[in-house]
């Protein structure tokens, strides 16, 4: 049976093919069409999926969209008339998005992948959510919960499922409590990201990034617009927002008037945390002080986040009657440092959350839904790695470094290779990772990287300045080796958990290995990617050769890009941002790619409208 799941029109466009069970690929949209967080039809990750399975859309026997559209069109209709007419705004731009494309899903679906309707399927959001995890989980029962910010209705949903593996039991996925828009903690969180100055669905994650150098002083002010039950269930205080009537703002004047006047956008961020010296370059007392204000606050919005997170966990173990397993899905479900606190707090011995956690990943859970509870089929596949996306030859990238002039030698013997590599790392040096088939969802995961020495404090400065062009206070991955993970990272059974291996948890980092990793430590913790040999083993044996050379078994680790553009998908892709930064070596698959002397960075695809 081969079935196809699609996911658009809203955020992160994604197409997941399975065949007979088995994932055989899964993209997002953006990676083809190389615009952020693109929502279009997936086009290409559809023909990517085809291509992989070597099937044609005749050979499909379903395609399966991730939500219901018709109950989202009735959602935003009864909201935007209950508001109106201060809603009219929202309502217009809703009705022409909507009769131009959203409502007409299903003939999309069926003539620009050219299969008959009778093929075409529809599971609700939540739905799509929970099998993404709960069937990509190595588990045969497990509580489940989904957190974003609204799919149809449902914001949140917590629940049991059970999945067999031999065809003697019954797959099934029972969401037995729910919370609604608009109340959202996956909207609440964009609200303070709105407020912070960044991009709403874009820059949650920064929220997260600028939270360790601030204090949580404003809780009491946060509680002030959401109430919260034992449960972890919330309701907005609507008086403050503005989302569900609004086009441009998502909260309004009296949230203002709540917690300041808002950050401006792109603004230069310094504080006494980020810059004790105060060796800012535009160092300025009253500019530090307003930013630790926005510090604090991204603090306080975070701890909030966690404390509902967890107590979310806490009820999803109890509606499963005591499971030992827990799932996690949903864009909130991305926020690492909730999750490290969710391992290490809940009552779960063992977590799974899709690494595709935010709309992207409904696409293969629709086609899962579909497989399992559906058409009740067994359990036949287990995500043990995100590598699903697209590869290419060695020929192709011969062909893609030829065309761009800079110098490569090829290596018929890989330890030569990541000798050399190492030898790179060890003299201060940068260098771009491009091999394999790139990952499935939003972190880098060791087939699209930029690596760098992680012992040096000033590898910060000079890949978040010279390399990603991005702010200052973001941090980097530390990635570890699996089977030392212990040494420097505090958080139990690191080696049996999934989290760590898609980089979706943060741990405290012991203080005594704090200066040894200087440039991964955040404010003593870490976003930690686990790695075994199995999984990538050429990235596993750059650390090993790396803790060989240093006796120490980790490297930073950020994602293959530059600042406002998704990580890099062909050849030609990751020697233009090569050309276009100070990467200063590139590792293509068996080839070494260097700069002729004395080059300069061009940074000549980068456009004011892709940053963000």
């Amino acid at each position: 049976m081969n079935i196809l799941g699609v996911s658009c029109y809203y955020h992160d466009a994604a197409a997941a093919l399975l065949m007979d069970g088995q994932l055989v690929g899964a993209a997002e949209e953006e990676r083809f069409t190389r615009k952020k967080h693109d929502s279009g039809f997936p086009s290409n990750a559809i023909n990517f999926c085809l291509k992989k399975g070597g099937i044609t859309p005749d050979d499909l026997d379903y395609v399966v969209f991730y939500e219901k559209p018709l109950v989202k069109f009735e959602r935003i209709l009864q909201t935007t008339l209950s508001m109106f007419p201060k809603s009219y705004g929202v309502f217009r731009e809703s009705m022409v998005t909507w009769f131009d494309e959203k409502l007409w899903i299903k003939s999309h679906l069926q003539t620009k992948i050219g299969v008959p309707t009778n093929k075409i399927l529809f599971v609700e959001h939540h739905l799509t959510h929970a099998a993404s995890a709960m069937f990509c989980a190595p588990f045969e029962d497990a509580a489940v919960l989904t957190i974003d910010g609204v799919g149809e209705w449902t914001t949140a949903s917590l629940g049991h499922a059970s999945a067999t593996w031999n065809g003697g039991g019954s797959n099934s996925i029972s969401l037995s409590r729910e919370l609604r828009f608009p109340h959202s903690l996956g909207l609440l969180y964009s609200a303070f990201t709105a407020y912070l100055g960044f991009r709403v669905n874009n820059g949650e994650y920064k929220v997260m990034g600028m939270a360790p150098y601030g204090q949580p002083k404003y809780i009491d002010d946060v509680y002030k617009v959401v109430n919260i039950d034992a449960d972890g269930g919330l309701t907005l205080n609507m008086d403050y927002f503005s989302f569900h009537y609004s086009t441009e703002h998502t909260f309004n004047e009296k949230f203002e008037k709540l917690f300041g006047p808002r950050r401006v956008p792109e603004s230069e961020f310094f504080t006494l945390t980020t810059h004790p010296a105060k060796d800012h370059r535009h160092w300025d007392e009253r500019v530090a002080a307003q930013n630790q204000k926005y510090a604090d606050i991204a603090a306080s919005i975070q701890r909030v986040t966690e404390d509902i997170v967890l107590k979310m966990a806490g009820a999803a173990h109890k509606y499963s009657g005591g499971s030992k397993n827990l799932v996690m899905a949903g864009g909130v479900a991305l926020n690492s440092v909730a999750n490290g606190r969710v391992m290490r707090e809940s009552p779960f011995e063992n977590v799974f959350i899709q690494p595709a956690a935010g709309d992207a990943g409904g696409a293969v859970g629709a086609a899962l839904y579909a497989y399992h509870v559906i058409f009740g089929q067994p359990r036949q596949f287990t995500m043990e790695h995100a590598y699903w996306g697209a590869d290419y030859s060695p020929a192709e990238m011969a062909a893609a470094i030829k065309k761009s002039g800079f110098i490569c030698e090829e290596f018929d013997n890989d330890d030569r290779l990541l000798d050399q590599a190492v030898d790179t790392l060890l003299d201060s040096k940068v260098i771009g990772w491009y091999r394999g088939r790139f990952e499935w969802g939003p972190r880098a995961l060791g087939h699209r990287s930029i690596i760098a020495d992680p012992r040096r404090d000033e590898m910060k400065e000079i890949v978040n300045t010279k390399i990603k062009f991005r702010e200052p206070f973001r941090p980097f991955a530390p990635v570890v080796m699996e089977d030392r993970a212990h040494e420097y990272f505090s958080s139990p059974r690191l080696d049996k958990q999934y989290p760590p291996r898609y980089m979706l948890m943060v741990s405290d980092i012991p203080e005594d290995k704090w200066d040894k990793i200087q440039a991964v430590c955040h404010n003593g913790t870490g976003r930690l990617q686990s790695v075994r040999e199995e999984w990538n083993s050429g990235y596993y044996n750059l650390i090993k050769k790396f803790d060989e050379a240093t006796g120490v078994p980790v490297l930073l680790n950020t994602s293959y890009n530059l600042r406002g553009e998704p990580i890099v998908n062909t050849p030609t892709e990751a020697l233009n941002t090569f050309a276009a930064s100070d990467i200063d070596q590139l590792v293509m698959g068996p080839f070494l790619v260097k700069k002729p002397e004395g080059y300069v960075a061009t940074g000549s695809h980068l456009s004011v409208d892709q940053v963000d």
